[in-house]
């Protein structure tokens, strides 16, 4: 595995570099799908304001491969501090695979071979001295399908802290309710928090894995279809507490819902093939993308 060479936890903190990706050539206009599925680079479209944004993540020329089958190509993707950022595009263009890259969930897979790096705080998180177990409680993860644990609403917000050694009931206490509050849960859980939260709906349960992600205090919350497996009335209250979380967390989501994009992010990322094709304000990719392309998987011309 290739990996960059500064350290997580030694390297001194670097400013967030920006990079200057080329517009795409004229020939290449109306059709960089096709140039893509043929396997050509193509450069990503990255809208001017991202250069004004501070990254708190930077993925820099990353590519992922499962065996011999590429599945990421020369990624360069700078995540915004305090604000969400939605991954699009259609089924098998890779989004779910970046994002388990990010907090190293991909590891896990002996046959998976990476190149380029990932940079949080401008320090290396694939670098070899990083410990992903720290690393993952600094990247909070929340799953397409709700996953509690098979135990009490109290103990699975306090998991993190329990396993840092934690045994203080008044510092448990008080990040318990504090999580729950932040995820828009302790009203409907305060007087539940000794059951088990297996018993709970499908949102609520969803909503106390982003307790429990946040009583952890990640830099980075990553959110893999949140809201997919839930209702109308669940997946509205989700969007409403990505909307209250931006500022004090940043978020990366990765949703096939073009109106929840354009309901909770502030940039989109369209993606097609493992490549990164424009990048932008999600208003700016909603009403006037740079591609043509983009524009039609926008307005489900493809998809």
């Amino acid at each position: 595995m290739t990996t960059a060479s500064e350290p997580m936890a030694d390297a001194p903190r670097e400013p967030a570099r920006r990079h200057a990706t080329p517009r795409p050539a004229p020939a290449l206009r109306g059709d960089r799908l096709a140039a893509i599925a043929r396997g050509e680079a193509v450069p990503t479209e990255t809208h001017r304001e991202l250069a004004g944004e501070r990254a708190i993540l930077e993925v820099d020329g990353f590519n992922l491969w499962y065996g011999t089958k590429q599945a990421l190509h020369d990624i360069h993707l700078d995540v915004p501090f305090g604000k969400v950022t939605a991954l699009v595009g259609p089924s098998g263009c890779g989004k779910s695979t970046l994002l388990r890259s990010v907090n190293r969930l991909n590891d896990l897979l002996d046959t998976v071979r990476i190149t380029g790096d990932m940079r949080l705080d401008g320090a290396s998180i694939y670098h070899p001295s990083v410990d992903v177990i720290q690393l993952r409680k600094r990247m909070g993860m929340v799953f397409q399908k709700p996953n509690p644990f098979p135990m009490s609403i109290y103990e699975n917000v306090v998991y993190s802290l329990r396993i840092d050694g934690v045994r203080d009931r008044r510092v448990l206490d008080e990040v318990c309710e504090r999580s729950l509050q932040a995820a828009a849960f302790w009203d409907e859980a305060k007087d539940r928090l000794k059951e088990s939260a297996l018993g709970l709906s499908g949102g609520q349960q969803q909503r106390l894995c982003i307790a429990r992600a946040i009583a952890a205090e990640p830099d980075v919350l990553l959110m893999d279809e949140p809201c997919s497996a839930l209702d109308p009335i669940a997946t509205g209250k989700i969007e409403d507490l990505i909307d209250a979380l931006k500022g004090e967390y940043t978020v990366l989501i990765v949703t096939h819902n073009m109106q929840q994009a354009s309901r909770t992010s502030d940039y989109t990322a369209f993606m097609y093939l493992g490549r990164l094709v424009e990048y932008g304000p999600t208003e700016a990719i909603f009403t006037r993308p740079h591609l043509a392309e983009t524009n039609d998987y926008i307005t489900g011309r493809f998809g």
